[in-house]
């Protein structure tokens, strides 16, 4: 189908239009009502949408037994899952409960400082740290969790406190806290399930003190919330505890929540949406949503059951952010600590990989927008990404290259799709497009290899073909440039 050149000026105007909408900071005069209708009005905090990496970490009580997953409780109890059974069985006592792990969750080599240097060096923007999972352990001294907390037993220590502490010391990302509504074993919960949700005591006295604790103590600027599916929102009064957050919490300006805050409100409420895990549609998504993805492909959690092919490549993981940002997501990449609160080689190496991509490449990922085309209508494999140059009206369309083409080192791109009609005089985000001649020409066009800017760029154009020559694969060999290409053509 031909595509004119209005109804590309019309897309990106109607795009940028949204993203500066969202861009805006809520002023601290605005206040949000406890409902859906209310709360879904409020812009996006412009830092979140600028990051487009984070580092998720899953680190609790299910670090000990390392089996599995960290839904280790419950599969091992509830749902009697033979591999488990058969597991306690070989390694413990007959009658060992889970509460018994938490002594050995000992977080003798905890150093928050390495974590934080290494997340920072990752080129992460972000981190989240799950405050307590499914099973109900705090990883700091909760007022409603006594003697099931990270300071009154196992490593004696308030987690959150230290790895919040060298985050914000040691690097410019931000700190967030992942919060389980629910837990699998507790009283209050299951006694409110008994009575068909008709009463809150579990809302009451354990949900609501934790997230106001969280909050007014740690500063999180992402609450991200889980464990809701078993209840409505009405039920967690979620609606009121967002109103809090961005009325009159000590972050109402800068913090962001995701979308899990009942059944029912996945991909439909929340400042992002995560809609389900590993969540990658590939495909533009209007609203602003999150790619959140293990590292090791079965477990957030860490486990010692696995092998090498269970966890992503970097190359994998280079792709995942690739497409998730050329479709106006983040990504949220999951490591799973050990119980003595070490991060494994191979978790590092992943991130180092990651770190040393977008050192080179960060320019397209960090602050971008989608493009026209969130990957090449002709050729495979190519992912676009752009920003505008306010000052001088010149657009930047950066093209990701996720498969080397080995066979002829020349590659053929459509940045501007596969066919466009030109009418003359029509303007493309301040661009003529129809005063005859290429639309992609060497006077108005520039073509440059992020990392290789001191080397020319050979290509020609056709129309809206652009045909690239890339550098002599040795040269970009040495370099260190792996894992995507990404060209930075400027059109002025």
């Amino acid at each position: 189908m031909a595509i004119a050149a209005w109804t590309l000026l019309l897309a990106l105007i109607a795009w940028r239009s949204g993203a500066e909408v969202e861009a805006q900071v809520p002023g601290p005069r605005t206040r949000y009502q406890p409902n859906w209708a209310s709360l879904d009005q409020r812009p996006l905090p412009q830092w979140y949408d600028e990051a487009k990496v984070g580092i998720f970490l899953h680190y609790g009580v299910y670090s000990v037994p390392s089996f599995g997953s960290e839904w280790f409780w419950t599969n091992w109890k509830n749902l009697r899952n033979p591999d488990y059974i058969r597991f306690m069985q070989r390694n413990y006592k007959p009658d060992f409960t889970y509460q018994e792990f938490a002594d050995q969750f000992t977080a003798e080599l905890f150093n928050a400082t390495q974590w934080a240097l290494l997340f920072r060096d990752s080129g992460a923007r972000y981190v989240v740290l799950t405050s307590k999972h499914h099973d109900g352990f705090t990883l700091w001294p909760s007022k409603s969790s006594f003697g099931w907390n990270s300071v009154d037993v196992g490593p004696k220590r308030d987690i959150i406190k230290e790895l919040a502490a060298a985050v914000r010391k040691e690097s410019d990302l931000k700190f967030g806290l992942y919060y389980s509504l629910f837990e699998w074993f507790n009283p209050l919960w299951t006694d409110d399930k008994l009575h068909l949700l008709m009463q809150q005591h579990f809302v009451e006295r354990k949900v609501r003190p934790e997230q106001m604790e969280l909050v007014e103590q740690y500063l999180p600027e992402i609450i991200w919330s889980d464990g809701d599916w078993e209840a409505p929102a009405k039920y967690w009064r979620s609606e009121e505890f967002i109103a809090w957050l961005y009325n009159d919490s000590p972050v109402r300006d800068t913090v962001v929540t995701n979308d899990r805050w009942g059944f029912g409100t996945a991909c439909m409420h929340g400042d992002f949406y995560n809609c389900a895990d590993r969540f990658n549609p590939g495909i533009l998504q209007a609203h602003k949503w999150e790619n959140a993805f293990t590292l090791d492909r079965k477990s957030w959690g860490q486990r010692f059951d696995v092998s090498l092919s269970d966890f992503m490549t970097s190359k994998e993981v280079i792709k995942e952010i690739v497409t998730t940002v050329s479709c106006n997501g983040n990504v949220l990449i999951n490591v799973g600590p050990t119980k003595y609160g070490t991060i494994l080689p191979i978790f590092e190496e992943r991130l180092r990989d990651m770190g040393r991509w977008l050192k080179t490449n960060g320019e397209a990922i960090y602050g971008s927008v989608p493009w026209i085309y969130q990957n090449d209508t002709v050729t495979p494999n190519v992912w676009y990404t752009q920003r505008q140059n306010s000052s001088n009206g010149n657009v930047t369309v950066y093209a990701f290259v996720l498969e080397y083409p080995y066979d002829t080192n020349e590659l053929d791109i459509y940045p501007l799709g596969k066919e466009i009609n030109i009418f003359r005089n029509v303007l493309l985000t301040g661009i003529d497009l129809g005063t005859g001649g290429e639309i992609l020409n060497h006077q108005s066009t520039q073509v440059v290899m992020l990392g290789m800017e001191d080397t020319k760029i050979n290509w020609t154009s056709d129309h809206n073909r652009l045909h690239i020559e890339f550098p002599p694969k040795h040269h970009i060999d040495k370099r260190g440039l792996d894992f995507a290409w990404a060209f930075k053509i400027t059109i002025t």
